[in-house]
């Protein structure tokens, strides 16, 4: 597994974002590690990301498969092109589609972890599949098609 997060090897990209960024106060800032053929985050809600008393809220579901899974196209970008995330120039990805099934109720009781892999790659368009575990459950399945975006598509340059 990569020792530092994805997140953190993009420089300030994504600085607002709601799923990762760090400097959005009241963002989820989650964590991603390329682990082997796949990407891993292990996320802790809090109390405040429920839908019911316990039981995780399925947009904010929804919202961590999507960072995630986007995060994990910009990583196998970079490792196709032979480069370290966060080399110059900047590969940048977005959401163009989210599918999420929902298998069962997903507890709070502690972390959650997701598990993304590619699932195939069509021009500037990557789908990634996605797993959320509570526990050794798996209670969520998404899928992300992503799109690759120039940087200024974001307004950099």
């Amino acid at each position: 597994m990569t020792e530092r997060a994805l997140q953190d090897q993009l420089g300030d990209l994504w600085a607002v974002c709601f799923g990762c960024g760090p400097q959005n106060e009241h963002g989820l800032r989650i964590k991603s590690y390329w682990s082997g053929d796949e990407s891993v985050c292990a996320w802790q809600p809090a109390d405040y990301h429920a839908a019911t008393p316990g039981i995780l809220n399925g947009g904010i579901i929804a919202s961590i498969i999507d960072c995630h899974c986007v995060w994990t196209a910009i990583a196998y970008a970079y490792q196709c092109e032979g480069r370290e995330v966060g080399s110059e120039p900047p590969i940048l990805y977005v959401t163009s589609s989210l599918h999420v099934d929902y298998l069962k109720p997903t507890p709070m009781n502690g972390p959650v972890t997701l598990r993304a892999r590619i699932k195939e790659v069509q021009g500037k368009k990557t789908t990634v599949t996605c797993s959320l575990f509570a526990g050794d459950v798996e209670t969520v399945r998404g899928e992300v098609v992503a799109a690759r975006v120039s940087v200024e598509w974001q307004g950099r340059k």
